[in-house]
């Protein structure tokens, strides 16, 4: 792991963290681990990565409800006006209390954009996926 300006216990909550497409019973990303649903998704997209990112929170600082609804309605008019098809997710801890998270998996980001686009919206990391569908934690501070 490389150094970061995140506390480890934050950085290993992330990477313990369940990424929701589709609700219960979707699409499940855990950091590490390969995912043919995701594979499946890529496939019949089109497109070969994908990222996992969401405007609420930003540097792990709560905000309201209201506040990050207005951040994730912000971020999908980017991504429209970017012209990238996404998916509505969430990512939530499986047992440590943090809220879950209103996410966004976007097909064909490149990790380049990815990283662009957590770092607007003021993220300390993004989930990305490559080819391969093993999504990864990527720091970005």
């Amino acid at each position: 792991m490389t150094d970061s300006l995140v506390a480890p216990s934050t950085v290993a909550a992330y990477r313990e963290t369940e990424y929701r497409v589709g609700g219960q019973g979707g699409l499940v990303l855990r950091v590490g681990q390969r995912s043919r649903d995701l594979l499946g998704a890529h496939s019949s997209a089109g497109v070969d990565f994908s990222a996992f990112v969401t405007a609420c929170n930003p540097h792990s600082a709560p905000l309201s409800a209201a506040a990050n609804l207005e951040r994730q309605a912000a971020l999908a008019e980017e991504l429209k006006r970017l012209g990238f098809a996404y998916k509505v997710g969430i990512g939530q801890h499986p047992d440590n209390g943090w809220p879950g998270e209103p996410s966004f998996l976007v097909l064909g980001i490149s990790l380049e954009d990815a990283r662009a686009l957590g770092e607007r919206y003021g993220q300390n990391a993004i989930v990305w996926s490559g080819a391969d569908a093993v999504p990864q934690l990527v720091m970005l501070r």
